[in-house]
């Protein structure tokens, strides 16, 4: 029986599997080669250099210590578009195309935007793509971050008004917008769920509170920066819907729900402006 060389993709693939799985094999080694999925196996008999397989490794030990893929492979896919992202940003996820999806119901043409928390820039750059003639402003505290979402921006050749500063400081006294919107930190410094994450930015998961202090600063301020009839749209976590509801009616907002996200759970509410 003929040996299979350990330096033949094929080789590399089998190894990866049990360890990793398929997807994220091929979607790493596809990566590292810098060739669509489908190259794989049309050639999976290719000997590949030492130094492709050095890497290749690498990446699965790091893969297997808990690196998401999208911080290896450097991108994320969000709403068609692929952003740039390190772990200085929060990884975009469907969740949040659920935002978009509820924004662009509610929008009217050409609005004036505002995007809270902007990470990657993935919100923010999508309205701006998705609304043509948009006047789109985005924040974040992190000069890191915005660097990430400048140069997203500029990568699909989207006009945006990057600021620096937390929350509301960024934004003038008179300045009123169509649209706000935010996926701020939510999830609770308890979470079971939050170890797991512990390669993404914790100031863009959790507010080291209660998960919702991030999200009363924002709604308590929002109908002082909304036109009449401008919507407010945050996402929070599962079990967050009726406090963030009722937030929304204590500071005046009209027309309050809130949507599901593709996996049934509660995940973004919205209210507008009276």
């Amino acid at each position: 029986m003929t040996e299979v060389k350990r330096n033949t993709v094929r080789a590399l693939i089998a190894d990866a599997i049990p360890k990793i799985g398929r997807f994220e094999a091929f979607i790493l080694l596809a990566h590292i080669l810098d060739k669509p999925k489908e190259y794989l196996i049309a050639h999976d008999d290719d000997e590949l250099t030492d130094t492709t397989v050095m890497t290749f490794d690498m990446f699965v030990s790091m893969r297997l210590d808990g690196v998401p893929v999208p911080y290896l492979i450097g991108h994320q896919e969000f709403f068609g578009r692929y952003f740039t992202v390190d772990p200085n940003v929060l990884i975009p996820r469907p969740d949040t195309e659920v935002l978009i999806e509820q924004a662009l119901m509610v929008t009217p043409e050409r609005p004036k935007v505002l995007d809270m928390g902007t990470g990657s820039g993935c919100i923010a750059i999508t309205i701006a793509k998705e609304c043509p003639g948009s006047q789109v402003t985005a924040t974040d505290f992190s000069e890191a971050a915005l660097a990430i979402a400048k140069n997203n921006a500029e990568a699909l050749e989207a006009d945006i008004d990057f600021r620096l500063g937390s929350w509301w400081n960024p934004i003038k006294d008179n300045e009123k917008f169509d649209l706000i919107l935010s996926n701020p930190p939510y999830i609770r410094p308890n979470d079971e769920h939050l170890p797991a994450l512990q390669h993404e930015p914790q100031t863009a998961l959790t507010d080291g509170v209660d998960g919702l202090s991030c999200l009363h600063e924002i709604v308590a301020h929002a109908i002082e920066h909304l036109d009449i009839g401008g919507w407010l749209l945050v996402e929070h976590g599962w079990d967050q819907a009726e406090a963030v509801a009722d937030l929304f009616r204590s500071y005046g907002l009209a027309a309050i729900r809130s949507v599901k996200d593709y996996g049934g759970n509660d995940r973004v509410t919205m209210g507008r402006r009276p």
